[in-house]
């Protein structure tokens, strides 16, 4: 399993917003120079993190505003915004394990709780660290 790389992408995106925000316009294109991506994937993460409440996209003279404070921000409010997970799982179970099978039977009752203390741990894990955190970096790394 492999989490996408929309999840460090948005990451960045806050990061740049945070760093160049005031210096200059923070626009799709500007983030894709930065990302090395194309602006249209920016765009649609921009758009997901704009309809999960947690930035605003000003149109015609461009630029992005974070819409709560940065320590309100979780990772895993940004992971949320951009890898919706279906049914509020991460582990995504084959449908339909045969019942004949002793295994097949019973992989539900082996796993279930296994998985979702799994997926428990680690948004736990990601609630601990927030938008803040990046800012906080980027002073002690970059400066500013």
């Amino acid at each position: 399993m492999q989490i996408s790389s929309r999840f460090t992408v948005a990451l960045h995106i806050f990061a740049c917003v945070e760093y160049f925000g005031g210096q200059t316009k923070v626009t799709s294109d500007f983030l894709a120079e930065s990302i090395n991506t194309n602006p249209v994937i920016i765009r649609k993460i921009l758009g997901q993190l704009s309809k999960a409440g947690l930035i605003r996209v000003l149109r015609g003279t461009g630029g992005i505003e974070v819409t709560k404070p940065l320590k309100e921000i979780s990772f895993l409010d940004v992971y949320r915004a951009v890898e919706p997970i279906e049914n509020g799982e991460l582990f995504h179970f084959h449908e339909n394990p045969n019942p004949k099978c002793p295994v097949g039977r019973n992989i539900h009752a082996l796993l279930d709780g296994k998985l979702n203390a799994i997926q428990t741990a680690m948004e736990d894990k990601m609630r601990e660290y927030t938008l803040e955190d990046i800012r906080k970096g980027i002073r002690d790394i970059i400066g500013k």
